[in-house]
């Protein structure tokens, strides 16, 4: 992708969608820390059918601790890797309370210090919850910055590095919300819809995906 197609690409998204959100359910940081922790190789969908039996009943790190790892996989068994994710969110809520009085932190060096909590992660609460503008690399992001030629990378540390220099600063605070959501709904793995694509005029991708004649 062209330099000078960076800012209109980026415009188009905002026009669509002025101030997008996480599709993840979450009231207080913690909440969020817990829900992108649950998330990863799972759907957001997943996620908050899960959370929103959870969190009702504990949605501090001490009620999660008072759980216990044999409780908190009962609310939380339908998503993947259920079992792995229980004792990282149990450690995670251990270290918050003795290390940070029972609230998320707000670096990322300690965000990464948690159990379970990679450089994506803390991204996403970095962002999401505190306001920075980080952007957290997921398939989504890393597909769509690779076939559009707007960050191309062989990972997904190239890629956020990419994108960090390449989109403008008016624009880093949404960046990884308008990317993912692209990536999910427009820009998708098998067959982007490019018919439907405001911003496939600034886009590398070619040949654009032809309208299928059932759609």
């Amino acid at each position: 992708m062209k330099k000078d197609n960076i800012p209109p690409f980026f415009a188009t998204l905002q026009a669509a969608n002025p101030t997008p959100e996480t599709e993840l359910e979450y009231a207080t940081p913690f909440e969020l820390l817990a829900a992108v922790l649950l998330s990863a190789q799972a759907t957001d969908v997943g996620v908050n059918k899960a959370t929103r039996k959870l969190f009702p009943v504990a949605n501090t790190p001490q009620a999660i601790l008072r759980l216990g790892v044999e409780g908190l996989e009962e609310y939380i068994k339908t998503i993947g890797l259920y079992r792995s994710k229980a004792k990282h969110l149990i450690e995670t809520c251990r270290i918050l309370v003795e290390q940070h009085g029972g609230e998320a932190p707000r670096t990322r060096a300690e965000l990464e210090a948690l159990p379970g909590v990679g450089r994506k992660t803390a991204n996403v609460v970095l962002n999401v919850a505190f306001g920075e503008a980080t952007i957290a690399v997921d398939t989504h992001i890393f597909r769509v910055s690779n076939r559009t030629g707007l960050a191309p990378g062989k990972t997904p540390l190239e890629v956020e590095l990419k994108l960090e220099k390449r989109v403008p600063f008016e624009f880093r605070l949404h960046a990884h919300h308008w990317l993912i959501l692209h990536g999910r709904y427009i820009c998708v793995a098998r067959m982007p819809k490019c018919w439907e694509c405001a911003v496939a005029p600034y886009c590398d991708y070619k040949p654009k995906t032809p309208r299928p004649k059932s759609a």
